[in-house]
């Protein structure tokens, strides 16, 4: 006669059958165990579809990325389409055009005009000016933080964005929405950047570091800055303010020298930086502007645990 004995893991269940010839192992899966982790990755993808940039993925076919391989020269590793190259003429428009934009004549209005603009949106005693938030994927357990902002306070807009794809043009194209849909008009008074960094340094998005110095020297990221200047309020009577959270520049004279530079990319805006510790008397004042503190100290102390169970405990 034939004895079985039975065993379950977390994994798997082992099934031991001995028969009057061999022992042998069965093994048959935990259904238990995969509904969880099917439950785990629907979770994980529906939040990865909320976040600004993560629709940007495309799938690639390896066809399509050896075909892109082969055409590109090894000799030239950046080749450029000889059809493509602008004539003279072209070209002159387009010193031309990018003139006029470094003046500012093409894209901004009259400053006064502008700030009037301004005046008249934010008319009425219900007006709150918005606080923007931009959270990075790259921040642990960041698809909770949307949930533990202030209640009491509807200015407060949360955007999450996907760290790993997202743009700077994603993330200027999603202020201007939501700013819009806030209301028609308004602009930002006050702002907090939730991202990782050190001291001298913020990460922003995958391979795109923010120091004094490559500020200085990419492009991109300096026509970010300048573009963000465009969102901030011209009628605040005090210099707007942005907050750095997450990380602390400041640790060392690079984060002043940061600080600075942004400050003058983002000029004639009156746009202040702080970045305090999270444990000061300013920090506390820092989460409060912006989160429900009891749920914030909460989200803290759980943020690198994996046994986390967010939809109960909020």
């Amino acid at each position: 006669p034939s004895v079985q004995w039975t065993c379950e893991c977390s994994v798997l269940t082992y099934i031991i059958i001995n028969t009057t010839n061999t022992p042998y192992l069965i093994f048959l899966p935990n259904r238990r165990h995969f509904q969880t982790a099917t439950t785990t990755m629907q979770a994980n993808f529906r939040k990865h579809l909320r976040m600004v940039g993560s629709r940007r993925m495309k799938a690639q076919t390896f066809a399509e990325r050896r075909a892109k391989s082969f055409n590109r020269s090894w000799s030239d590793p950046t080749p450029v389409k000889q059809d493509s190259l602008p004539d003279s003429k072209d070209s002159g428009d387009l010193q031309a055009s990018c003139a006029t934009l470094e003046d500012g004549g093409c894209e901004d209005l009259d400053w006064d005009e502008e700030r009037e603009m301004e005046r008249l949106a934010c008319e009425g005693d219900d007006f709150i000016p918005p606080k923007v938030m931009l959270i990075s994927s790259k921040v642990p357990k960041a698809e909770y933080v949307p949930n533990i902002i202030r209640r009491d306070d509807p200015s407060i807009i949360p955007i999450l964005y996907d760290h790993e794809h997202a743009t700077f043009d994603d993330i200027l194209e999603e202020i201007e929405k939501r700013l819009t849909s806030y209301r028609r008009g308004s602009k930002i008074w006050r702002m907090l950047i939730f991202c990782q960094g050190g001291p001298g340094h913020l990460y922003l998005l995958k391979n795109k570091v923010a120091t004094f110095a490559k500020v200085e020297k990419e492009e991109d990221m300096s026509q970010f800055w300048k573009r963000l200047s465009r969102f901030m309020s011209k009628v605040n009577p005090e210099p707007n303010l942005i907050h750095i959270m997450g990380c602390y520049v400041l640790g060392n004279p690079n984060g002043e020298k940061l600080f600075q530079k942004l400050k003058n990319l983002m000029r004639p805006y009156s746009v202040t930086f702080e970045s305090p510790l999270e444990l000061s008397a300013q920090g506390k004042e820092m989460i409060e502007m912006y989160f429900d503190f009891r749920l914030y100290r909460l989200w803290k102390t759980r943020q690198h645990s994996k046994l986390l169970d967010y939809e109960d405990l909020l």
